[in-house]
């Protein structure tokens, strides 16, 4: 059977301990941390880790293993999307990880569902990283999750928004 990516909804302030469940079970899962960088002693900055999807976790499974998420302590259900689990596209996935490991402080912004959208934004500049597109504007780069419906907003220290606009300006010159 093929797996696919799904979303699950946890109770409040469940998400680590869904995905600790889930592992004990080797049932693959991935739970986005955001990395939150706060003052610490001595004004040295400590890094925290929180759920940067709250009530979110997300499985890689075939559907017969379903049932045995759904009987997993501090789950609620699936997300479903027209009428069915939603499936979450392998790459969105991918992406995700990536972005969330590159960049701190990470806040999410709502958009409209698509999940045959191919993933980019198309108000502003785009760049292609690693084979993601991003949007970069100011300090702040973009990465849109279309099947999930949020884009993911970083900010980026100036040097390397300079860094990336201008490999942006290089490419719009080979274009």
């Amino acid at each position: 059977m093929k797996k696919n990516w799904y979303a699950i909804y946890t109770k409040p302030c469940c998400e680590k301990r869904v995905a600790t469940l889930l592992t004990k079970r080797k049932i693959e899962n991935y739970c986005p941390l955001n990395r939150i960088l706060v003052s610490g002693s001595m004004n040295k900055k400590k890094a925290i880790y929180q759920p940067l999807l709250t009530s979110f976790v997300f499985v890689y499974i075939t559907d017969i293993d379903m049932a045995i998420i759904k009987r997993t302590n501090c789950v609620i259900n699936f997300v479903y999307w027209l009428g069915k689990p939603a499936i979450i596209q392998n790459e969105e996935i991918l992406n995700l990880q990536h972005f969330t490991s590159e960049y701190s402080n990470v806040q999410l912004e709502k958009t409209s569902v698509n999940p045959t959208e191919a993933g980019k934004i198309t108000s502003e500049p785009l760049i292609d990283i690693n084979g993601k597109l991003v949007s970069l504007k100011n300090t702040h780069i973009k990465l849109s999750l279309p099947s999930l419906g949020y884009r993911i907003v970083a900010e980026v220290e100036k040097s390397n928004a300079d860094i990336f606009n201008k490999t942006y300006q290089r490419s719009k010159l080979f274009s």
